[in-house]
């Protein structure tokens, strides 16, 4: 059976219709749009969520094009809705602006990126100029449709845009601005958020806050920012986050959505396994999957029926904040962490008006951001008798946690590796067993460990604190499951000592002295050193080690 292509980052609507890609029909937003009539209607949602191919699907049905759109919407959902929905297909001058590609190291990279979608939408309407009745503006028009303007005539551009369009058709105009805050973030990393979020609030006052011109607008991204950084005065504004129970099927794909698609591709055993993997998010009181990753392994399943899920969003997320929010982890944070990687909730107050600025001014910022990005899910929520919000969070589903057990532990190893361990080093060659286990000791109360914590997390572990000794050969057999011991360390030369480290983890604390012996046994049962001795090494130091959560006994071998 041949089955419709899957739309792997198509983003256009009309790409994806015109082509025959798979299309989960999201029309029914139209009609919402429609009914609640919020005149800036502000979505956010985490990334890769869909939110760009919504816009181009509320281009295609409003936009008063030359060329007749109403084709690409047959049999979906909108055209059931009834003519008092459809009777606007077609109907609105349509300015769209994406925002993501200013995604720059300077201000005047970021600027310039702006001001070219800026340039490319004035030239998407070039069309107005050859109306009589925009002779005085014609001039203006042309110097932005060049990048021939100053900064003042692109704060503005899109009010005037508006303007000229509305004077054109005789119809008041929807403006859509996709991925708002992408170069906020941005300019916040990257150490020029002032300067530009003076140059987002000014567009985004003109156009959205004083313009008789606005029909509707519709503006998406991944925070919500706080009224008075970005949106100022702007009381026309209805922010809808993943707090709000409206609109919330809209963005990702819904239990029943997931089942049509599994049908369609012949995939239905499949279900749990994507619904441990990637559902999980909670929209107002929807569940929801997380669409990228859903058409990624689909696509990988019809090609492979065996495929092993995979973390397909950990490449397209910016994982910049939970790296902070680790490097920035107290005990207790760090205590945190791990109970939500064991599958555990923990309880934050949420603050929906966060400023880039003010993210790391407290750990609860930090973790509202998290929130609002996709890596926790609302559990429950509740309020205190002061009218604080608070809500229940876990990690969403297997996906996410991948990511956290497989981010963190990389950054705890790049902090590792730039410390100097010489102290640690100099002991397992003194055969000091007790500063090699105080040192040892100290890192992993640095680090993050799981209750469920498996060898290959502490195997890991040691191996990247071994990983910095290099006048010596460290050699790490864990991988090849060959019989081998965990680890070797090798000197260049077979007269200075070789060190053989068996590792073993306990299920509880009485067992780790016990588990620690088992080590050394297995070591000699196993004839670890002949090896070594085959390769002319005659001083061989053996270490067994123990592990219990945050802890680690060591015992020096015969």
């Amino acid at each position: 059976m041949k089955f419709k292509p899957l739309p792997i980052g198509i983003d256009n609507f009309e790409m994806l219709i015109t082509r025959g890609y798979y299309f989960v029909d999201k029309t029914l937003l139209i009609k919402d749009l429609l009914d609640n009539k919020a005149s800036v209607n502000l979505f956010t949602r985490p990334r890769r969520f869909g939110k760009t191919l919504n816009m181009s699907m509320l281009q295609y049905f409003f936009e008063n094009s030359s060329k007749d759109n109403s084709y690409l919407f047959e049999n979906l959902s909108i055209m059931n809705a009834g003519q008092k929905y459809t009777s606007h297909m077609g109907q609105y001058p349509v300015i769209n602006l994406s925002l993501k590609s200013a995604k720059q190291p300077n201000f005047e990279l970021a600027y310039i990126s702006i001001r070219r979608r800026i340039a490319e939408e004035y030239k998407r309407h070039e069309y107005i100029l050859e109306s009589d009745q925009l002779q005085h503006e014609k001039e203006r028009y042309l110097k932005i449709l060049r990048e021939q303007g100053e900064e003042g005539d692109y704060i503005d551009s899109l009010y005037f845009l508006c303007e000229c369009l509305e004077k054109y058709h005789n119809k008041k105009v929807i403006i859509l601005i996709d991925e708002y805050d992408v170069p906020l973030e941005n300019a916040f990393f990257e150490g020029f958020y002032d300067r530009m979020i003076a140059f987002i609030r000014s567009i985004f006052e003109s156009a959205l806050k004083t313009n008789s011109s606005l029909e509707f607008a519709v503006i998406t991204g991944c925070l919500r920012i706080s009224r008075e950084s970005i949106f100022t005065g702007l009381n026309n504004l209805e922010i809808i986050s993943i707090l709000n129970k409206s609109y919330s099927e809209y963005f990702g794909f819904t239990q029943d959505e997931l089942k049509v698609i599994l049908k369609d591709y012949e995939l239905l055993e499949k279900e749990e396994l994507i619904k441990n993997w990637y559902n999980g998010y909670v929209f107002g009181n929807t569940e929801v999957y997380n669409p990228w990753s859903v058409v990624r392994f689909v696509k990988d399943l019809v090609t492979d029926i065996n495929t092993f899920p995979s973390s397909y969003w950990a490449n397209t997320s910016s994982n910049s904040i939970v790296r902070s929010l680790i490097e920035k982890a107290d005990t207790a944070t760090k205590k945190e962490i791990e109970l939500l990687i064991e599958g555990k909730t923990i309880e934050k107050p949420v603050h929906e008006d966060i400023t880039y600025d003010e993210i790391y001014d407290t750990m609860d910022n930090l973790w509202n951001f998290m929130f609002f990005t996709g890596y926790f899910k609302k559990v429950n929520e509740r309020m205190t008798s002061e009218d604080n919000r608070y809500l229940e969070l876990s990690i969403p589903n297997r996906e996410v946690k991948y990511i956290f057990r497989t981010k963190i532990l990389k950054w705890f190893e790049e902090k590792i590796k730039a410390k100097d361990l010489s102290i640690l080093y100099t002991a397992i060659f003194n055969k000091d067993s007790d500063t090699f286990q105080k040192e040892l000791n100290k890192l992993l109360r640095e680090t993050i460990s799981f209750n469920d914590a498996y060898e290959n997390f502490y195997h890991g572990f040691v191996v990247g604190v071994l990983s910095n000794m290099h006048d010596h050969i460290v050699k790490s057999n864990r991988e090849t499951g060959d019989g081998r011991c965990d680890i070797y360390i090798k000197s260049p030369s077979i007269f200075e000592p070789a060190v053989i480290i068996e590792l073993k983890v306990s299920d509880n604390p009485k067992e780790i002295f016990r588990k620690c012996d088992e080590a050394l046994e297995q070591i000699e049962e196993k004839k670890y050193e002949l090896e070594l001795k085959e390769e002319g090494y005659e001083d061989i130091i053996k270490y067994g080690i123990s592990f219990y959560r945050k802890d680690c006994i060591i015992k020096l071998g015969q």
